[in-house]
């Protein structure tokens, strides 16, 4: 069983890494989204894998998280308080969205942030702005995940920084691509071109299953891709949120049947962000998800903006062995 955090802040001082190997982390995952591998360069030579070395998890992977044809909030000079009720402009004069949204977005469609932390909804379009209603309110912060609900967008399946990170993978030991918003088997084809292009045939392709459209053509995604990725952030955005249990159900059990490996991830322990102890709710779904037949949990949150990220990766560890003592 495979146990990731993902690396930010919290993550980036060497006793942290060393006590989340002691813990049972079996490797991480960086977020492109927010970063980029060059960047990233002291916190993996300096920190990450002298960890690993000394943890002696010689096998410990590094997982690059593409950015892909994920879409976000641009850059804001300070965050953005968002009234329920209120208007908002998106796009020019107000707040920065890719141009995509503008050209696609119509009356009456809903856009969700943040993994659906604030929820508005479309009044008007014009060529350069949107004008919103704020559905459900709270703090916008730059780079926020944003999704227009029910359509498919449609965006390059790499995008150039995804590119420039690829080409940087094999000097900072990348083993691992979790490719997101994977939308056909034709996704998967572009990434593992690449791969061969640059020498990196070895690295494991990990395909977010996150939307409606990778869903729908999960048979052929599976026979592509070396892993499943279950990722219920945005997956739970592209539906009402109530059916996302049974689609988790659904992919798990297709895969235990195509005999393919699949990971979980999303708020697997969402509360130990502000916690030391996560909730009933949280335990039980982890246990559930190894019952399921998962091979890999990540964390994302709780590690790489959380304040308890050695004890958020005590009770996956412990948690999930139990499970599998079960099985």
């Amino acid at each position: 069983m495979e146990f990731y955090a993902t690396l930010g802040d919290p993550c980036a001082k060497r006793d942290i890494l060393d006590q989340l190997f002691q813990t049972g982390m079996t490797g991480a995952r960086l977020n492109m989204s927010h970063t980029s591998l060059s960047q990233c360069a002291p916190l993996l030579e300096e920190l990450y894998w002298p960890a690993a070395r000394k943890a002696g998890c010689q096998g410990a992977h590094l997982i690059l998280d593409l950015q892909g044809p994920e879409l976000r909030v641009g850059e804001l000079s300070r965050p953005i308080p968002l009234r329920e009720g209120a208007d908002i402009l998106l796009g020019d004069g107000g707040i920065p969205i890719p141009q995509v949204i503008l050209q696609t977005a119509k009356r009456g469609q809903q856009i969700s942030i943040d993994d659906g932390a604030l929820l508005l909804e479309v009044r008007r379009t014009s060529p350069t702005v949107l004008l919103c209603r704020v559905l459900q309110g709270g703090t916008l912060l730059s780079k926020k995940s944003l999704s227009l609900l029910g359509s498919d967008v449609d965006t390059p399946t790499l995008t150039p920084a995804d590119l420039e990170n690829l080409a940087q993978a094999a000097r900072f030991g990348v083993t691992h691509i979790l490719q997101p918003f994977v939308r056909n088997r034709r996704d998967v084809e572009i990434l593992r071109e690449n791969l061969a292009r640059l020498g990196l045939s070895q690295v494991q392709v990990m395909a977010k299953i996150e939307n409606q459209q990778g869903y729908h053509h999960l048979d052929e995604i599976m026979e592509e891709a070396d892993q499943i990725c279950i990722a219920r952030g945005d997956l739970g955005n592209s539906i009402p949120l109530w059916k996302l249990p049974a689609i988790q159900k659904d992919v798990a059990k297709r895969c235990r049947e195509a005999k393919k490996p699949f990971c979980l991830v999303t708020q697997l322990l969402w509360s130990m962000e502000q916690r030391p102890v996560p909730t009933r709710a949280e335990v039980c779904d982890i246990y559930n998800g190894v019952l399921d037949g998962a091979c890999a949990l990540m964390l994302t949150g709780e590690t790489a903006a959380g304040k308890w990220p050695v004890q958020a990766m005590g009770y996956l560890v412990r948690t999930a062995n139990e499970a599998l003592k079960a099985i």
